[in-house]
Order: structure tokens, then C-alpha cells, then sequence
């Protein structure tokens, strides 16, 4: 079950985490989809990342357990901190 205050903006569905933003302009999109990659290299844990123009869709889950894991979450609360 998806705690909120560490996943706020996250929908579960199914064994991942999903989080999807549309931002102002391309840039905008790309500067926060490589901030997340910064992250996911720290994390040493690393999203699915869908980029349509301006819309970024990030999926989480641990694939080497088939299910969510801690690594997901704090992932998660990791991009939740950077600015939308």
C-alpha cells in the first residue's frame, strides 16, 4: 500500500510506482528527467522513463524481486523533492 507522505503524486499500479508530469516546455522536461537520472545513479535504483514532448512518466519498481520494494519508495521520496 502506497504511504502518501512518502509518495505523494505516485499512483500504484499493479508491482510499480507511477508518477507523470506534464511541464511548461520540452526544457523544462528534460532538466527534471536528467535531475532523476542524477538521482537514480546515487540510488544506485533506476526508473522507467517515458518522454512525450512536455508529459514525463516515471514507473518504479525493483525487477530483480518482481515487486516493490524499499528501494522504490525511497526513490520516490528522492524525486519528490525536486522541483516540478
Amino acid at each position: 500500500m502506497i504511504n502518501d507522505s512518502v509518495t505523494h503524486g505516485w499512483l500504484q499500479d499493479g508491482q510499480q510506482l507511477v508518477f507523470t508530469h506534464t511541464f511548461s516546455t520540452f526544457k523544462n522536461a528534460m532538466m527534471f528527467v536528467n535531475a532523476v537520472a542524477k538521482l537514480a545513479e546515487l540510488h544506485n535504483h533506476h526508473p522507467d522513463i517515458r518522454i512525450s514532448y512536455c508529459n514525463v512518466t516515471l514507473s518504479l519498481t525493483t525487477h530483480d524481486a518482481g515487486c516493490l520494494t524499499e528501494k522504490d519508495f525511497a526513490l520516490a521520496a528522492a524525486i519528490n523533492e525536486l522541483p516540478v
